[in-house]
């Protein structure tokens, strides 16, 4: 019986000490197991200088296509300076032809300071995009010309409405083209913008 005893009293110390060791640092719990074994502690290292943060600043999308408007790009340059963001153009044509279209308005963008990355998507299906801003979750919002492919999608109500895992904002050019053709687009017209 006093064997027994003797086991339950360990038992007993052991459940009361399970915990003893959570408030412990890392190297103090290996000095603690390696006391009494030809095991030496872990030194712990401590850095003089922390690493430095590299902050990524948020970016907004433009979906573009073969032609990009004067009046595109100054919203998007107003826009990414009044939010301090960044450009991603994202487009299904070739990097050339993308490369061209953004040509005339690098200096611009330059001299905002405003960073441009430039995204060829491969083949033509809107599943590709919204991948991609799904797995980008720097983007805040990706911006398309009514006129194109995409925006006229969502001004003719053709486009499902959660679709895309970022808000959407179609810049119309002219004024009068802020007109839904019927009234199923018409909860879409919060996204139309004029520039």
């Amino acid at each position: 019986m006093s064997v027994l005893t003797e086991a339950l009293k360990q038992m007993l110390d052991g459940l009361a000490h399970q915990d003893a060791g959570e408030f412990l640092t890392t190297s103090r719990k290996s000095a603690e197991f390696a006391r009494g074994t030809k095991i030496k502690p872990t030194q712990q290292v401590v850095e003089s200088e922390p690493a430095p943060v590299v902050e990524s600043r948020r970016r907004i999308a433009l979906f573009i296509g073969s032609d990009l408007s004067p009046n595109v790009m100054e919203y998007i340059t107003q826009t990414c300076t009044r939010m301090q963001h960044d450009l991603t153009v994202l487009s299904f044509e070739s990097g050339h032809v993308a490369q061209e279209s953004l040509a005339p308005y690098r200096e611009a963008l330059d001299a905002a300071g405003i960073d441009i990355r430039l995204v060829t998507l491969g083949g033509n299906t809107i599943s590709q995009l919204v991948r991609y801003l799904a797995n980008h979750p720097e983007i805040s919002f990706l911006a398309c010309k009514e006129s194109g492919y995409l925006g006229s999608s969502y001004v003719m109500g053709y486009q499902k409405k959660n679709e895309m895992p970022v808000p959407v904002v179609v810049i119309v050019e002219r004024k009068d083209a802020a007109f839904m053709p019927y009234g199923g687009a018409v909860d879409k017209a919060d996204s139309a913008r004029t520039a």
